[in-house]
């Protein structure tokens, strides 16, 4: 397939993931929290005729969380910063021959098939497709070729990313695209207002799904 879907994930290990939020609500109810997380993306990929990739970090679990995603080659993230391991990613799909690649993590719960859908549509007419994260960052980046200053000289996890990234397709010249804006979840706040879009929603299995926030206590 010349379009590539390349997914940044991490084994969900207790105390090793959603760790910023972890400090809020304990270790136990962030990873609950992440393994959620993980089930949206796959459902908003579910339905895309696209070669995709799991590109994992961190120590493999034994319940081997990533069997009910078939269809994917899983990789396991190279060394270095996220600009490096994403610039690796990118290259890796390009090498294997695609025309488009899009890279999204696994921590947007309100990413949808129609983003991923629109991205590569995009990507038909511009160089670069952007999601834009309501934190400054990017929950989406869509290329047609490998732009290596992309991924250097970035302050990653910060407010300042997508406007230096941004920054750096104007002085190359290139055309972008822009998804809606959406948000993150790595904070309590960002919780709260995922608690407070969601409501009660259906889950993949027909049961109500609630995000749980009791252990959110000030000053834990």
């Amino acid at each position: 397939m010349s379009e590539h879907l390349l997914v940044f994930a991490r084994h969900p290990v207790l105390g090793q993931v959603k760790t910023r939020l972890a400090h809020a609500v304990g270790p136990e109810e962030a990873l609950r929290v992440y393994h959620e997380l993980l089930g949206r993306t796959r459902a908003a990929a579910e339905g895309l005729a696209v070669a995709k990739t799991l590109w994992l970090a961190g120590e493999p679990v034994a319940d081997a969380a990533f069997e009910g995603w078939p269809g994917y080659e899983q990789r396991p993230q190279p060394a270095g910063d996220l600009g490096e391991r994403m610039h690796q990613a990118f290259a890796a799909a390009f090498a294997a021959g695609a025309t488009a690649a899009v890279i999204v993590g696994t921590d947007c719960p309100d990413l949808t098939t129609g983003h991923l859908s629109a991205a590569f549509h995009h990507l038909a007419q511009h160089d670069v497709v952007v999601g834009p994260a309501l934190d400054g960052g990017y929950y989406l980046l869509g290329l047609r070729a490998l732009v290596p200053d992309f991924f250097v000289d970035k302050a990653w996890s910060t407010s300042a990313v997508l406007a230096a990234t941004l920054a750096d397709a104007d002085r190359l010249g290139l055309r972008v695209a822009h998804l809606p804006t959406l948000s993150d979840v790595d904070t309590v706040h960002d919780l709260t207002a995922w608690q407070g879009r969601l409501r009660e929603v259906s889950a993949p299995d027909g049961q109500l799904t609630r995000v749980n926030l009791e252990a959110a206590r000030p000053g834990q």
